[in-house]
């Protein structure tokens, strides 16, 4: 028994030794275990939390974090179901909730929660269902998943712009080989994306940009990583577009270029626009050549390389003569196409270095590029000249025109755009002066004429409202009676330095300034206050009255106002006769021709003055109702016995009364002529042999001693 007992003793002894120190080691290991679960939970990157029976017996502080609660607090205040799902939330989540919430089984998804504070999170869970004392329980995992989501709605964002932005992208590597593009590349260059895989992007180029382009663009690449440009290329098709074209970068972590990103649109129609729209401000619609803005930059351009190259050049300004004879007569529209037809001989004229210009109207600029000898210049407006001078075949008309041309030399006359262009019109105006269809050089001299011809615009303003006008008287003869019949009012400038200014130098100024109007009004009503005067001379007395073309086409003459004149001043109508000019005689407005009329129903004649000096024809004679036709003196002048001016005449006066109407002849000065009109048939005489025009007292005075030889 004593055995027994000591080795039982010995026994218990040792077993609970040993026991002892399994227990500590179990207790250690228990409390290490527990340690380390105890780290890992607190130091773990995801929420976790022990979930039995919709509540929460265990939180960690991430999981803490993510829910907006207080350490400690969670498992108080919170139900796990209450971490509701919202109805937008993900697919993955449906019927989750509950078996998660009741422990079901193990359960891996996605989902929406929202915190007691109302913030959205985006979830990812794992729960495990594991035994819990006598009962059981889920770990549950929880990962944050809000910024991936947002990366995940930003990259399907991105992909759908991708595929469905009306702008072409394209990804490159770095030497520009094709990786990828997406479908608006295809709709815009006619490439499908597996075309240009693994290609060069310069199967598109067109061949407008110079390598110079490239190069430079490539550079900036370089440098900057961003390029931004128009560009044209090609399509499939072979059709050139323009593109807007912007090319970003996308870097390697060591600097290195991954990816190079082209975003272009396709402005073909803008270009084109924008191309209209510049044509349209800077050349002429009519004649396609450029117009006054453009003429401006080439004129500043040339002297521009004038002062670059040392090399002169010469600015041609021109003018149309009589081209508004042929607009008016034959109307706007073969107006516009004699311009057009100008335009096309200019540029025929000239070498591909020089540069032609409309400024508007009959107006025209050369620029004569490069001038080192002046005979350049004379060549090419000798050519102008008589080019321009040959018949205009315009539909079923024919017309006529020269063209007068002023030139100024850069830098010898100028240094100003300004003043050159001034020097050239100048330079024109001499050329009209000299008798029209040639060129004039610009001289210093033109200066001072310029100045006294606006000088003496201004006085003419003056005259009018100083009434400084004179009427002079001439007389018309009947030649088989030897009777004053009729008397031509020629109106007179008595101006207060100049003296009498006969109407040659003034009326141009009056029809260019529209003071014809005024004057021509002035005119009228003195020539009837002056047949009133005279009605002693009898009742078939007639004054005639020079209207001027220029009054026609500025609405000027008013019928119904010059009648009723007549009437109240108590004269018969056959007292007063309007003389017009030829230049009238080809117009085909329906407006002249009605007042003429007018005037010839209601009894006033209308004689044609300055005959065979212009344009008129038969068929032209037979438009109008003309009563006398005056046979201009440039023929009577020379007439002698068998001269060709003796012939003209006798031809005149035959065709005139083969139409009814009377022959006037004016500037008869010799007896000779007399002679040989009257022998003709000629019906009136009008010259210095009888009387020149002279102030209405001593025309009176001059009736009381006429006798006829």
């Amino acid at each position: 028994m004593k055995k027994l007992d000591s080795c039982s003793d010995d026994f218990s002894s040792t077993t609970l030794v040993e026991l002892a120190e399994v227990l500590r080691q179990q207790s250690s290991a228990q409390s290490s275990l527990e340690h380390m679960v105890s780290k890992l939970l607190s130091t773990a990157l995801l929420g976790v939390a022990v979930v039995q029976r919709d509540s929460f017996l265990f939180a960690n502080s991430v999981l803490q974090h993510m829910l907006d609660s207080a350490e400690g607090t969670l498992k108080q205040t919170l139900n796990y179901s209450s971490l509701r799902l919202q109805p937008y939330a993900l697919p993955a989540c449906a019927g989750k909730t509950e078996k998660v919430a009741h422990s079901i089984e193990d359960v891996h998804y996605e989902c929406r929660w929202q915190t007691p504070k109302g913030k959205l999170l985006d979830v990812e869970v794992y729960s495990v269902v594991v035994p819990w004392g006598e009962d059981q329980a889920s770990i549950v995992l929880v990962n944050d998943i809000s910024v991936r989501k947002q990366y995940e709605a930003s990259a399907r964002l991105a992909g759908l712009v991708y595929e469905s932005t009306s702008e072409a992208i394209v990804v490159t590597d770095e030497d520009g080989i094709v990786v990828d593009a997406n479908p608006a590349f295809s709709a815009i260059t006619g490439y499908a994306i597996d075309e240009v895989l693994g290609q060069r992007l310069n199967i598109l180029a067109s061949g407008k940009q110079s390598p110079q382009f490239y190069q430079k663009m490539w550079a900036e690449l370089a440098e900057s990583g961003q390029w931004q440009g128009d560009i044209w290329n090609r399509r499939k098709n072979g059709e050139e577009y323009a593109e807007r074209l912007h090319i970003s970068t996308s870097w390697n972590p060591d600097g290195t270029v991954y990816r190079r990103i082209g975003v272009f649109s396709d402005i073909t129609s803008h270009k084109k626009r924008e191309a209209l729209v510049w044509r349209q401000a800077n050349y002429d619609h009519l004649t396609n050549l450029p117009n006054r803005q453009r003429f401006q930059g080439r004129l500043h351009e040339a002297m521009q390389k004038s002062i670059q190259e040392g090399s002169p050049f010469a600015l041609i300004f021109l003018d149309l003569d009589m081209f508004k004879d042929v607009n008016d007569t034959l109307g706007h529209n073969v107006g516009d196409e004699l311009l057009k037809e100008v335009g096309r001989r200019l540029q025929t004229c000239v070498r591909d270095t020089d540069a032609v210009a409309r400024l508007g109207g009959d107006e025209f600029t050369v620029i004569v590029a490069g001038v080192e000898d002046l005979s350049v210049v004379e060549r090419i407006c000798q050519q102008i000249l008589g080019t321009l001078a040959k018949p205009y075949k315009l539909g079923e008309e024919v017309a006529m025109i020269s063209a007068s041309l002023g030139v100024t030399m850069y830098p010898a006359d100028a240094n100003d755009a300004g003043e050159l262009l001034k020097n050239a019109d100048m330079a024109m105006y001499a050329a009209k002066e000299c008798g029209r269809n040639q060129y004039c050089f610009f001289l210093p001299a033109m200066r001072e004429a310029v100045q006294a011809r606006v000088q003496f615009s201004r006085d003419l303003h003056i005259a009018l409202a100083e009434n400084q006008f004179r009427l002079y008287y001439q007389p018309i003869i009947d030649v088989q009676t030897g009777k004053v019949c009729k008397a031509e009012a020629l109106i007179r400038w008595l101006h207060p330095e100049l003296g009498l200014v006969p109407p040659s130098e003034f009326i141009p100024f009056a029809e260019d300034s529209g003071l014809i109007v005024e004057i021509g009004n002035w005119v009228f009503n003195a020539a009837v206050d002056q047949a009133v005067a005279w009605q002693s001379f009898g009742k078939d007395f007639q004054i005639s009255v020079n209207v001027s073309p220029a009054q026609f086409y500025a609405n000027g003459v008013n019928p119904k106002d010059w009648l009723q004149r007549i009437e109240s001043a108590g004269l018969d109508m056959s007292s007063i006769v309007i003389e017009i000019t030829e230049r009238l005689l080809l117009d085909t407005n329906a407006n002249v021709t009605k007042i003429l009329r007018v005037f010839r129903d209601a009894g006033i004649a209308i004689a044609l003055d300055d005959f065979g000096t212009g344009f008129s024809s038969l068929t032209y004679l037979k438009r109008y109702p003309i009563n006398f036709i005056k046979i201009d003196q440039s023929f009577v002048r020379n007439i002698e016995p068998g001269s060709e001016d003796q012939a003209l005449c006798d031809a005149m006066i035959v065709m005139a009364h083969k139409l009814g109407m009377e022959v006037i002849a004016e500037g008869v000065s010799a007896e000779v002529q007399l002679s040989l009109l009257q022998d003709a048939g000629c019906d009136y005489l009008q010259g210095f042999l009888f009387c020149p025009p002279v102030p209405a007292e001593q025309f009176q005075q001059w009736m009381q001693n006429w006798r006829y030889q």
